[in-house]
C-alpha cells in the first residue's frame, strides 16, 4: 500500500505516477477518436501530387481521341511516377498514383492509335480532298476504303 501514494489509477485501470496525473477531461479527449480513426484535430496526410496525376490521367483518357489527351497523359504519367515514389516514402496516395499510371498509359496508347488511324485514313483517301461537293467526297472515300 505504500506504492499507492506514489501512483494513481487512470480511467483504463492502469497506474500512472502521481507527477504525471492527467485530468479526466484530458483523458477523455485522448481516448476519443475522430470518425476516420485519427485523433481529433488532426487531418489525414495527403499526397497532392497523386491527386493531380490521377486527375490528369483521367482527363487524358477522356480526351485522348481529340489529341489533347496525349500531352495531358504524358504529364499525368510523369506526375504519377513521382507520386508513386512519394507514396513509397510517405505511405500515402499509392492508390491514386497507380490509378494515374494506368489511366495515363491507356490514354497514351489510345492517342497513339487515333493518330495512326488518322494518318492511315488521310493516306487512303488522299485523292478525295478536292471534290466538287460533299456528296462527291463521301462517294470517293467510300470507293477508296471499300476498294470498289
Amino acid at each position: 500500500m505504500t506504492g499507492r501514494k506514489d501512483r494513481l489509477m487512470n480511467a483504463q485501470g492502469t497506474e500512472t505516477p502521481l507527477n504525471h496525473t492527467v485530468s479526466a477531461q484530458d483523458q477523455a479527449v485522448r481516448t476519443r477518436t475522430a470518425p476516420n480513426g485519427m485523433e481529433p484535430g488532426l487531418t489525414a496526410p495527403k499526397n497532392s501530387l497523386a491527386t493531380a496525376a490521377m486527375t490528369l490521367g483521367i482527363m487524358g483518357l477522356c480526351t485522348s481521341v481529340v489529341f489533347i489527351g496525349g500531352p495531358l497523359a504524358v504529364i499525368g504519367l510523369i506526375l504519377g511516377i513521382a507520386a508513386l515514389m512519394t507514396a513509397k516514402r510517405t505511405g500515402v496516395g499509392r492508390g491514386k498514383a497507380v490509378t494515374a499510371l494506368v489511366t495515363s498509359s491507356l490514354a497514351i496508347v489510345v492517342s497513339g492509335l487515333v493518330a495512326v488511324f488518322m494518318v492511315w485514313y488521310a493516306n487512303k483517301t488522299q485523292e478525295c480532298y478536292q471534290p466538287d461537293s460533299f456528296h462527291h467526297y463521301t462517294q470517293c472515300v467510300r470507293q477508296h476504303l471499300t476498294g470498289t
